[in-house]
């Protein structure tokens, strides 16, 4: 009798590069392009891997609430609706594409995620959805509709409350899903968010959570094998850009806490894989381009986040040859 190799499970954070690319048009095609992009990458961890894949969905949720806004013979729908609504236009796109490069199942699951109302994040809204804007036109947008608006590197963009996910209400139905092979599509958007009264009464709540947080809980909950974070880089960078720059390709969750990272972007990243590597038993976290994939996970690329490191070559990562020094 032979015996049945099980396949190790990863989740996978797709960032919003795989949707939509800085400066282009949100329309229907153009995410369709980038997902097939996206689609033939994951589609190559297919038959070594099982997937759950978790997206965001900043510029989507940012897009419907603007024209829910625009619309006003009604009256606007909440965020935790619109975040909804992403996850099922979104997943839709993902799965369509999959399905003509697999032969596994795809399978959405619209997921809830429990969140604190009273969480300081509330109070100081740091999320950014919606399109970029020069400072005027997101001036003159937010006093129109009342946003709270923020820098986004050489442009103004609409932030939200994105609180911390406390709990993944359907991660025993992603777990089961990935057993029977399933590629599972889930906690898009980081998930609807929801929260319980004191009264054991739950409501959605209005707000946008972190996609790389809910991911890394989802890890967490699954006790998935790998956690990927696939973005516009090839790994976590010092200096990037600069002629100074200086790649992690390994680093240790102790190392990683004393170095300072931008918190408008690799900060939640790096905060995500801290909380995955340190709280399942055996994992590897990785921050890695999203064409890079598969590599990454032969050692050939991207930047891998562990417990300690083995200096051992046999192992599936590059051997790191001293220690770090900042140019």
């Amino acid at each position: 009798m032979s015996l049945t190799t099980i396949k190790p499970t990863i989740v996978i954070a797709l960032g919003g590069n795989a949707l939509l690319r800085r400066g282009q048009v949100l329309s229907y095609e153009n995410q369709l392009e980038n997902v097939k992009v996206a689609a033939k990458s994951i589609a190559k961890l297919s038959k070594d891997y099982r997937i759950a894949i978790v997206h965001g969905n900043g510029p989507q949720v940012g897009l419907l609430s603007q024209q829910n806004d625009a619309f006003d013979a009604v009256p606007s729908y909440p965020l935790s609706c619109l975040v909804a609504e992403s996850q099922g236009m979104i997943a839709t796109m993902i799965a369509q594409e999959l399905r003509n490069l697999v032969d596994y199942n795809v399978t959405t699951i619209l997921t809830h995620i429990d969140v604190d109302n009273a969480d300081p994040a509330f109070s100081e809204p740091m999320k950014f959805i919606g399109q970029v804007y020069s400072e005027t036109e997101a001036n003159t947008l937010a006093a129109e509709f009342g946003w709270s608006i923020r820098q986004d590197g050489d442009y103004f963009r609409r932030v939200v409350a994105s609180p911390a996910p406390k709990n993944i209400r359907e991660s025993e139905l992603i777990s089961l899903a990935l057993q029977h092979d399933h590629i599972v599509i889930c906690c898009g958007g980081g998930g609807i968010p929801i929260c319980t009264d004191k009264h054991s009464i739950t409501t959605n709540i209005d707000c946008v959570i972190d996609k790389d947080s809910t991911a890394s809980l989802l890890s967490q909950q699954i006790s998935a094998d790998y956690f990927l974070i696939l973005t516009d880089g090839d790994g976590v960078f010092f200096h990037y850009g600069k002629p100074n720059q200086v790649k992690l390709d390994i680093a240790t969750t102790e190392e990683l806490k004393g170095y300072p990272f931008d918190k408008g972007s690799m900060q939640p990243k790096i905060d995500a894989m801290i909380n995955y590597v340190e709280n399942v038993d055996i994992s590897i976290g990785i921050i890695t381009d999203l064409h890079l994939a598969l590599d990454a996970l032969n050692g050939t690329a991207g930047t891998k986040i562990v417990k300690e490191k083995f200096y051992d070559d046999s192992l599936p990562y590059r051997k790191n040859d001293g220690e770090l020094t900042l140019a």
